[in-house]
């Protein structure tokens, strides 16, 4: 593990491979850790860079504090690839971290080569969904304050089990392993400043302002909005690509690790 000073804050990362740097961008409950499954196989023909976001593994943050925003961490990830080289990098966001990337590439898009986007996390506007109620919380955000507030009163196995259900379907929290679960619980007191990050809902203007070559990728077996987003943003940005996992769900690295590397690849080869 090393460290690099961004905005103040002793950014934690793993670097492995090399050749162009690939950097990688967790999402809710993950860090750097969350990309082991796939490390190897993507170190083969790149510099493979797995970051942690401010105030997550290897701090142990105790949830308290103003600076768990959005922005922070879009601003951090801006901070952290101004000091790699070479650049333009590649840049890959799963879920939450998906967002992140997302709004890099809005925001610097002369930092990026590609971008890839695993299932990432947000909410629509009304410009991209009609259905959409100004200010109303989505199904899901929902859902997640259940989590939050279970972590309030110190129910942390149950705010981890309603997250992990409510992602990947009824009895996912119970089948995980140990090292998995063991992540997520280094991570959990992160969801209380998730619930106040101010995150912006996607709207069509964002999509029509990407220009970095992109690649939408999901899991054919993800249910809910999850399932539904990435390939509607996929429709709006201009070229982007897409690829879907069989068999596997959220977290399609871990589920189908050469099939996912497989993709990622293909693409940033191409």
């Amino acid at each position: 593990m090393q460290t690099i000073k961004v905005n103040g804050y002793d950014m934690a990362y793993l670097e492995v491979g090399q050749g162009h740097p690939l950097v990688c961008v967790h999402g809710t409950l993950g860090d750097f850790r969350t990309w082991y499954a796939v490390l190897g196989p993507l170190s083969k023909k790149h510099r493979v860079i797995a970051v942690s976001l401010r105030h997550f593994f290897p701090e142990h943050w105790n949830g308290t504090g103003d600076d768990y925003r959005m922005a922070q961490h879009v601003g951090d990830v801006i901070a952290f690839i101004e000091q790699i080289t070479p650049k333009p990098v590649d840049l890959m966001g799963h879920s939450r971290g998906g967002h992140v990337s997302f709004r890099v590439a809005q925001a610097r898009p002369d930092l990026l080569r590609k971008l890839v986007l695993a299932e990432p996390g947000g909410d629509f506007d009304s410009s991209l969904d009609p259905a959409v109620k100004p200010g109303a919380p989505s199904a899901l955000a929902a859902r997640v304050l259940i989590s939050v507030n279970k972590v309030r009163d110190g129910d942390t196995e149950g705010a981890l089990q309603n997250f992990v259900d409510l992602i990947d379907g009824e009895g996912s929290w119970r089948r995980l392993p140990a090292a998995a679960k063991q992540q997520l619980r280094d991570n959990i007191f992160t969801l209380l400043g998730q619930a106040h990050e101010a995150r912006k809902p996607y709207n069509i203007a964002d999509m029509l302002a990407i220009r970095t070559p992109t690649l939408l990728i999901g899991g054919s077996d993800t249910a809910g909005s999850l399932s539904i987003m990435w390939r509607e943003m996929a429709r709006h940005i201009a070229g982007a690509k897409t690829a879907e996992i069989k068999g596997a769900r959220h977290w399609m690295f871990e589920q189908d690790p050469d099939g996912f590397c497989r993709a990622v690849t293909e693409f940033l080869a191409g």
